[in-house]
């Protein structure tokens, strides 16, 4: 093991987490809809381009038709903001919050530079949500609503993330866990 790996204890134990992310599928699926949240960014774009340019939103068959009958205060909605508001949360009540914008691992591997974390962040971000778009759904969508449901589609895509999650953390962290 390297002396530079910092071991960080959980807030909660994995089987806490496992069990209150079903125990919030039993009840999003008895009270609204399955869980998933990308499908929501389309029909913001498509709400706001309707508002700010409709000749423009009425030109694009994807986004007429993700905004259409669509309203913002909607389920998915709350529960996209819900995401950032409960990490937030999250790293608060744990006294985990950080302002630090480059990660120490990512600094030592990539480099210290701030501007160069957001871009790659925001790279990342871009195309993991038009590959959800894509693909149909997202991690949510897919790891929780749809594996809960034994979908095909959806057992192929959280085998192909976790292969491409154990891959990439391989290149950033190197060797780790084989000595």
């Amino acid at each position: 093991m390297r002396n530079d790996v910092v071991h960080v204890v959980p807030a909660i134990p994995w089987w806490a987490g496992g069990l209150g992310i079903g125990i919030v599928l039993i009840l999003a699926v008895a009270l609204a809809q399955p869980i998933g949240v990308s499908t929501q960014y389309a029909v913001l774009d498509g709400v706001l381009l309707h508002h700010v340019l409709p000749d423009v939103a009425e030109r694009s068959p994807y986004l007429a038709d993700a905004a259409a009958g669509w309203t913002l205060l909607n389920y998915e909605f709350f529960f996209v903001l819900g995401i950032p508001l409960g990490a937030f949360l999250a790293s608060w009540v744990t006294q985990r919050f950080s302002t630090r914008l480059v990660p120490s691992e990512w600094g030592r591997r990539v480099g210290p530079i701030p501007g160069r974390r957001l871009v790659w962040s925001f790279i990342g971000g871009f195309t993991l949500l038009f590959g959800a778009r894509f693909g149909g759904g997202c991690t949510s969508g897919h790891m929780i609503s749809g594996v809960s449901q034994l979908a095909v589609s959806s057992l192929i895509f959280s085998a192909s993330v976790f292969v491409s999650a154990i891959i990439m953390a391989r290149w950033l962290y190197g060797d780790w866990g084989t000595r």
